[in-house]
């Protein structure tokens, strides 16, 4: 087992970036970014990489330093009414290779923030075309897909009523209302920090790869 990526000041640092989210601030502490979040970040999106090609190949992990897999800290405020300058979070995005519209379609996504990290995995908010897909696959394949969700508790947004062509009283009426199809592994912040990180992670994306797949399959992906 190897040294850990993260260190508790990645925390602290965050914790204080929500507190003084401005500028002058962000640029007196930009060399303190670097040692105990991006350049640690960009090493475990390598290393994450090759444990991720045991999974799916069909999961992009870039190492990339700029438009890879880590995200950049700045917040985008072309159409937000907050203008506060930068995420108060580390996130790190790992999408199917098999769209153009990746974060739309299945993939996995690792966020890093103080009390509340955690690996998320599966669809969220999947264009109308997929998600009558991921419906029409839940409704004709019910057996696997109770299978592949046992132990999950899916999160993210739902109808209020039956989608157009199923019943109100359809037994995976619940299912077939999702709009996301969202599950998470939570963290806490000695997980983060310790030299078995990338082992947690890599089981999480273990755990979460059956109802992964069926998802992808269901919009016509490889998994």
């Amino acid at each position: 087992m190897g040294k850990a990526y993260f260190v508790s000041d990645l925390f602290l640092f965050l914790q204080q970036i929500k507190r003084h989210n401005r500028r002058a601030w962000f640029l007196k502490n930009r060399e303190r970014y670097e040692q105990v979040a991006r350049q640690p970040g960009l090493r475990f999106v390598l290393d994450f990489s090759f444990r991720m090609k045991e999974i799916s190949p069909w999961i992009k992990v870039d190492p990339k330093p700029t438009h890879g897999s880590l995200q950049r800290i700045y917040r985008d405020l072309r159409f937000s009414p907050d203008r506060r300058p930068y995420k108060t979070w580390i996130g790190m995005t790992f999408p199917h290779a098999g769209r153009k519209e990746e974060v739309h379609a299945v993939g996995y996504y690792l966020q890093l923030e103080p009390g509340e990290s955690a690996l998320y995995g599966g669809a969220w908010q999947p264009d109308r075309r997929s998600l009558a897909k991921i419906r029409d696959a839940i409704a004709w394949r019910a057996g696997e897909w109770k299978r592949v969700k046992r132990g999950w508790k899916l999160e993210g947004a739902s109808l209020t009523r039956a989608p157009r062509g199923y019943a109100e009283n359809h037994p995976l009426i619940e299912d077939l209302k999702r709009q996301d199809f969202v599950m998470s592994v939570p963290f806490t912040n000695a997980q983060v920090c310790s030299a078995r990180f990338l082992e947690d992670v890599t089981v999480a994306a273990e755990k979460m790869a059956p109802l992964m797949s069926f998802l992808a399959k269901a919009q016509g992906l490889q998994f």
